[in-house]
């Protein structure tokens, strides 16, 4: 049997008045004319964040989940060219520690997802200059947690630049300038439009990077692809991993938006793609990425309960028989 876990990303929608994503635009920052009391508010909007996020992972105990993705946003202008002299994680060290604590103390795997202006393989040194430095900011705040950053980072492979194939010897080429301890965080994702199961499985094979398997975005841009034929080759990208193999999971929002997260997950859906790997792995991590957050993954578990192929573990995981 294998061991299926589900987590969510980032917000609540249960838990009321817990953003871990409150923020401060840089036109707001400079309104401040002290700019020493600008960069207070800075932490304190951070801290409000790490402080929101504590309260998430107490609510994903409470309800029995042990797979949660951290925003990438805890830290408003972290990064910003004109705050170079902010040493942002010591006023943040201490709520840093308890987080990775707790998540340590229950067992609960956390990572990011940064956002789409992340491009390892971007033509523009500026890009990948600025790449770097919010990978650094991940890496440095899982350090901060105590938590190993290995296999911690899902990203996508990056732009395609009409030119798949060079595309991908670029990020090649880009991969030798990330630190080494940088590149062991990392996880590739196939995404919708640019670059499928295939291209990124090249890159993972080679490169020695775990693939995170997006069913829906394989679904969206496949090029007749069977990602069947491929699934052992997914898994032995995990093989040196600490961590279980992940996979995100999502259902299209209509037909006509095919590429669009629904609210919640089609169960069927799911259990296609979980019929055909049932066995084949010992234990898988889910991240349910729907737009009603831990509501789609309650929901989903109280139509899994009812399943015949299914043995319940506990509120977000289950034996698939």
């Amino acid at each position: 049997m294998t061991i299926v876990r589900l987590g969510y990303v980032a917000m609540s929608m249960e838990l009321k008045n817990a953003s871990p994503s409150q923020t401060m635009t840089f036109t707001q920052f400079q309104k401040i004319k002290d700019r020493e009391a600008a960069i207070r508010k800075l932490e304190r909007i951070a801290l409000s964040n790490l402080e929101h996020t504590l309260r998430l992972l107490k609510h994903n105990v409470f309800k029995e989940i042990h797979f949660y993705r951290l925003t990438s946003r805890l830290i408003p202008l972290a990064n910003h060219e004109e705050l170079p002299d902010w040493n942002y994680l010591k006023p943040l060290s201490e709520k840093l520690i308890e987080i990775g604590a707790y998540a340590r103390e229950h067992n609960i795997r956390i990572d990011f997802h940064p956002d789409h202006f992340v491009v390892v393989n971007s033509p523009k040194t500026e890009v990948v200059r600025n790449s770097l430095k919010t990978l650094k900011m991940h890496y440095l705040l899982l350090k901060g947690m105590k938590i190993d950053p290995t296999h911690r980072c899902v990203l996508h492979v990056g732009g395609n630049y009409k030119e798949t194939e060079k595309s991908l010897e670029r990020f090649i080429d880009n991969w030798m300038d990330v630190p080494r301890a940088i590149q062991k965080m990392i996880m590739l994702e196939n995404d919708d439009t640019s670059f499928t199961v295939d291209d990124t499985l090249y890159l993972c094979e080679k490169l020695e990077i775990p693939l995170v398997f997006d069913y829906h975005h394989h679904l969206a841009h496949h090029y007749n692809e069977k990602w069947e034929d491929k699934w052992d080759r997914i898994a032995a990208t995990w093989k040196d991993s600490p961590l279980p193999i992940k996979m995100h999971i999502s259902s299209p929002k209509s037909e006509r938006e095919f590429r669009h997260h629904s609210d919640y997950v089609d169960v069927d859906m799911f259990f296609r793609y979980l019929k055909e790997i049932r066995g084949t792995v010992p234990e898988i991590h889910c991240m349910i990425e729907a737009k009603k957050k831990d509501e789609a993954l309650f929901r989903l578990i109280e139509e899994i309960k009812h399943r015949e192929d299914v043995e319940m573990i506990d509120g977000s995981s289950f034996y698939l028989k």
